[in-house]
C-alpha cells in the first residue's frame, strides 16, 4: 500500500458512502455533549441554610435563629451557621422578643448540627443536597469534576494504544458501552466517593470514544470529507448534545433519573455496530487486506462507481513495516523542539482552563441556570462553523492571538461590570466562550501542522495531556469564587491573555506543507536558535533523504 488515498481515488471524494460513514459517525458525539457536563446541574448548590430541628419555638425566633449577611447588597440567610440552639430554646422560653428585647448581635454560634435544608424551587434533588455537599464539604463538588477530567487523562492515554491493538471500530462501541454502563452505575452511587470512582470511569470511556471515532472518521472518509468531519462535524454534533442537554434537565430535576435517562440514551447506538465498517487502513496494518478490500468493494457499490479488479496489490505491502519509533525523549533533546512543545503546552492548557471553566460556571450565573447552559452551548455553533471559513484564508497564529486576547480580554472586564448589569456581564461571559470555543478548534488543527509526521502523535499526545491537566484545574478555579466572584474572571483572564502573548512566538503553518521530518519543521520565532533546516526530496525511491543544508531560518 503506497498511498491509500491513491489506492482508493476511484472511490470519489464525496457520494452517499461518505455522506452516511459521516452522519453515522457523528451522532456518537451527540453522547459526549449529554454526558460531559450534566454535573453543571447535579453539582449545584441550590438556596440553602441551617435545619431547624421541630423544636418549641416562637415564630420569631424560627425567624431569627438564621443569621443575616449582605451579598451584594441584598440581605440573605446564613448558609453555614446558626444560634446556638440551646440558648435560642430558652429565651423563647422567656417569652424573649428577638432584636426586641434581645440583642442578636451578642448570640453565641454554632454550625449546622442537624443538617441543612435546601430550596426545592430549582432541583429537587441532586447530589449536594443528598450528601451535604455544602460550607466545610463543599470542595467535593469539584472535587467529584476533576474526577470525570482525570478519567479523560487515562482515557486519551490508553485509547490510542487499544485502538491499534484491537481496532478503530471496537473500542468505539467497547467504550460507548462502557459510558452507558459507568453512567448507570452512578445512578446507583450510595456514596459521594463511589460517585466519584464512576466519574473516573465515565470520564475514560467518553474520551477514548472521542478519540476512537475520530481516528475512525479520518480513516475511513475521503480527503474533502475528512477535513470537514474534523474541524466541523465532531465538534458540531457534540454542541448539538450539549445544547440538549439544559432541555433534559430542565424536564427531570432528580438526579438519579436524569443520569439513568442520560444512560439509556447509548441503546440507539446498537444498530450502527452493523452500519460502521472498520477502518480499512488498520485492517491492512494488522495484514487482513481482503477484509479491507470487502469493505472499500462495498464503498464502491454505494458509490455507484466500479473498483479495479485488485485495489492493494501485494508489492505494495511491504512499505508497511514500521520505522524508528519517536517518543518523547525525543521532543526534550531537541531545543527548537522542547520550545514549541513548552508554549504549546501552555496554550493548551490555558483554553481547556477557559472553555471548561466558564461550561461549568452556568450554574453560578444569574438567571436559570437551564437557559443558561443553552446560551452557553449555542455560542459554540457560530464558532465552530466561523473558525472552519477562517482557517481556510487566514493565519493560524494571527487567529489564535485574537481569540485569545478576545476570550481573556472580556473576562478581565466582567470584574468591572455593577451588579445591576447582570444581563451585560451574562453577554460578556458568553462572547468569551465563543472566544475560547473558536480557540479550542483552532489549536488542535494548528498544533497538527506544526509537528512533524515522526513527532506529530506524540506532540499532540502531550498536549493532550497538558489540556487534560487544564481541565482537571478548572473546577477548583471556579471553586474560587465562592471566596470572591471576580478570582475565577481575573485568573482565567490573566493566564490566556499570557498565553496569547506567548503564541506569537510560534511559527505560522498556513499554506505550508506538512513537516515529515524533524529537520522540516519550523522553528519558533525569536526564542529559540541554532536550529537548522533542510530540503528533502524523493529519488530513486529514497525518501527524505538531506541534499541541501539552509541557513539559519
Amino acid at each position: 500500500m503506497g498511498d491509500y488515498d491513491e489506492d482508493t481515488a476511484f472511490l470519489g471524494q464525496t457520494g452517499p458512502y461518505f455522506w452516511t460513514t459521516f452522519f453515522l459517525l457523528n451522532t456518537v458525539y451527540l453522547s459526549t455533549g449529554f454526558n460531559g457536563l450534566y454535573m453543571v446541574f447535579i453539582g449545584s448548590a441550590p438556596t440553602h441554610h441551617c435545619l431547624i430541628p421541630d423544636v418549641n419555638l416562637t415564630r420569631e425566633w424560627k425567624n431569627a435563629i438564621i443569621p443575616v449577611t449582605i451579598v451584594d447588597g441584598v440581605e440573605v440567610q446564613t448558609q453555614c451557621s446558626r444560634y446556638k440552639l440551646d440558648v435560642v430554646r430558652n429565651l423563647s422560653a422567656q417569652g424573649f422578643i428577638p432584636g426586641r428585647d434581645v440583642n442578636l448581635t451578642n448570640l453565641e454560634l454554632e454550625k449546622c448540627l442537624d443538617g441543612w435544608s435546601y430550596s426545592k424551587e430549582i432541583y429537587q434533588s441532586n447530589i449536594v443536597t443528598e450528601w451535604d455537599l455544602v460550607c466545610d464539604d463543599q470542595w467535593k463538588v469539584p472535587f467529584a469534576s476533576s474526577t470525570l477530567f482525570v478519567g479523560y487523562l487515562f482515557g486519551s492515554l490508553i485509547s490510542g494504544q487499544l485502538s491499534d491493538r484491537f481496532g478503530r471500530k471496537k473500542v468505539v462501541f467497547i467504550s460507548l458501552a462502557a459510558q452507558c454502563v459507568s453512567v448507570l452505575l452512578q445512578s446507583f452511587s450510595h456514596s459521594w466517593k463511589m460517585f466519584c470512582v464512576m466519574f473516573l470511569f465515565v470520564g475514560a470511556s467518553q474520551i477514548s470514544m472521542y478519540i476512537s471515532a475520530f481516528v475512525l472518521g479520518t480513516e475511513l472518509l475521503s480527503k474533502t470529507m475528512r477535513v470537514l468531519f474534523t474541524t466541523l462535524g465532531a465538534f458540531l454534533f457534540y454542541c448539538i448534545g450539549y445544547m440538549t442537554l439544559p432541555w433534559i434537565a430542565y424536564g427531570i430535576r432528580e438526579w438519579r433519573t436524569l443520569l439513568a435517562v442520560l444512560s439509556s440514551t447509548s441503546v440507539v447506538y446498537i444498530p450502527l455496530w452493523w452500519l460502521i465498517p472498520e477502518s480499512p487502513r488498520w485492517l491492512i496494518t494488522q495484514g487482513r487486506v481482503e477484509e479491507a478490500e470487502a469493505i472499500v468493494r462495498d464503498a464502491a457499490r454505494k458509490n455507484k462507481v466500479e473498483a479495479p479488479p485488485v485495489i492493494f496489490k501485494e508489492s505494495e505491502l511491504h512499505s508497511l513495516t514500521p520505522s524508528r519509533k519517536y517518543s518523547m525523549l525525543d521532543v526534550l533533546k531537541n531545543k527548537n523542539i522542547r520550545c514549541i512543545t513548552l508554549m504549546c503546552l501552555l496554550l493548551w492548557m490555558a483554553i481547556n482552563i477557559g472553555y471548561f471553566g466558564l461550561s461549568l460556571n452556568t450554574s453560578n450565573l444569574s438567571g436559570d441556570p437551564f437557559m443558561n447552559c443553552f446560551l452557553s452551548a449555542t455560542t459554540e455553533v457560530p464558532a465552530y462553523v466561523v473558525s472552519t471559513w477562517l482557517l481556510k484564508k487566514y493565519p493560524r497564529r494571527a487567529l489564535l492571538s485574537i481569540f485569545l486576547s478576545l476570550g481573556g480580554g472580556l473576562l478581565l472586564l466582567i470584574q468591572f461590570i455593577p451588579d445591576t448589569l447582570q444581563y451585560v456581564a451574562l453577554a460578556l461571559e458568553m462572547t468569551g466562550k465563543f472566544g475560547f470555543t473558536m480557540c479550542f478548534s483552532i489549536v488542535y488543527i494548528y498544533t497538527a501542522e506544526i509537528y512533524p509526521t515522526v513527532l506529530r502523535n506524540v506532540g499532540i499526545g502531550m498536549c493532550s495531556s497538558a489540556a487534560r491537566i487544564g481541565s482537571i484545574t478548572a473546577p477548583y478555579v471556579i471553586y474560587l469564587g465562592t471566596y470572591n466572584k471576580v478570582l475565577p474572571y481575573i485568573l482565567m483572564g490573566s493566564l490566556t491573555i499570557a498565553s496569547s502573548v506567548v503564541n506569537f512566538f510560534l511559527p505560522e503553518t498556513l499554506n505550508r506543507d506538512l513537516p515529515e521530518t524533524v529537520e522540516q519543521m519550523q522553528e519558533c520565532q525569536g526564542l529559540c536558535h541554532g536550529f537548522r533546516k533542510t530540503k528533502y526530496v524523493e529519488d530513486e525511491g529514497r525518501r527524505n533523504q538531506p541534499i541541501q543544508r539552509e541557513a539559519k531560518v
